[in-house]
């Protein structure tokens, strides 16, 4: 069995902050950061850091590709990305002090060649039976979102295990595929079903249509209000932690990559959920991903209950 992400839009994260953002003037900052970033990129670095090894699949262009290959082969991760013309994106993230504000500029990434595209396809075809394939983020332009749909054949025509975390209404167009896992949040879930989510109900109801459909494992993330699993099993709840939140962008990776290393490791379900609640949670309480320091303190909080 090997484990494979793939990050179709890879990105340099550029985090400043300031005191103030005047208009026509220089503007000194106080502070900068730089960061290697992808969400399929951050499940493999929690894998990483949880004993599971992993290779990470996606379009890398120009020295901002390389760079993020370099950073995952610092972590001994392996990478198959495909080059392509251009650039990989470079996102900017500004904290301003005097306000209280953030400002986030998100840039659209290289246009990809049509014959890139059906190289990363034919990647995919090659994955064995019983591998794992976790698919994550947007898609950066040339790359149509029903390249969902044609990962989804493959996968079920090769008895790969696909995981999908995206939002694109194309995923309902997976479930005849019987995807492994899907990780939808609150607001995909609504866009799905072009529906309000109101209620813990409404999140039952969501969530074992689209078990009906086809998925195997949906896992819902709440943000500071935990997360929600419908499996075959029954359907679990967990509350997340307090704690002072610094950054949620990476907490919904960072839950999804250390559920799937407790579903490797053949952990049992409620202790799976705490354990990746914790996580997602401390990785949400910092500027980075968790180093899982603080994961076993911040399970004490956290209740799993099971519904039948």
């Amino acid at each position: 069995m090997a484990f494979y992400t793939c990050t179709l839009n890879l990105a340099i994260d550029l985090f400043i902050e300031t005191d103030e953002l005047k208009p026509f003037v220089v503007n000194r900052t106080k502070d900068d950061d730089i960061q290697a970033n992808g969400k399929g990129f951050n499940v493999s670095l929690v894998l990483k850091m949880l004993g599971i090894d992993s290779t990470a699949l996606g379009f890398q262009a120009g020295f901002t590709g390389n760079y993020i290959e370099d950073f995952l082969h610092e972590k001994q991760i392996d990478t198959g990305f495909i080059e392509v013309p251009g650039m990989t994106r470079i996102n900017v993230f500004t904290k301003v002090n005097q306000t209280n504000e953030e400002y986030k500029l998100v840039n659209r990434g290289p246009n990809v060649p049509e014959e890139a595209v059906q190289s990363l396809l034919e990647q995919i075809n090659r994955l064995q039976e019983g591998d794992y394939l976790c698919v994550s983020g947007s898609f950066p332009q040339g790359v149509s979102s029903s390249i969902l749909v044609d990962m989804a054949k493959i996968c079920q025509d090769r008895k790969v295990h696909l995981i999908i975390d995206s939002s694109y209404l194309d995923v309902m167009d997976c479930l005849s595929y019987q995807p492994f896992l899907l990780k939808p949040n609150e607001e995909e879930l609504a866009l799905w079903f072009d529906a309000e989510i109101n209620s813990q109900e409404d999140y039952v109801y969501y969530g074992n249509e689209l078990l009906k459909a086809g998925a195997e494992n949906v896992l819902i993330s709440l943000g500071s209000d935990g997360a929600v699993l419908l499996n075959k099993e029954g359907v679990f709840f967990g509350n997340s932690p307090k704690g002072e939140v610094v950054n949620t962008a990476c907490s919904g990776d960072t839950l999804l990559g250390t559920f799937l290393a407790g579903i490797l490791k053949e952990k049992n379900t409620e202790d799976n959920l705490k354990l990746s609640l914790a996580a997602g949670s401390s990785t949400a309480f910092r500027k980075g991903l968790t180093d899982f320091s603080d994961v076993a303190e911040l399970q004490k909080q956290i209740t799993i209950l099971k519904e039948e």
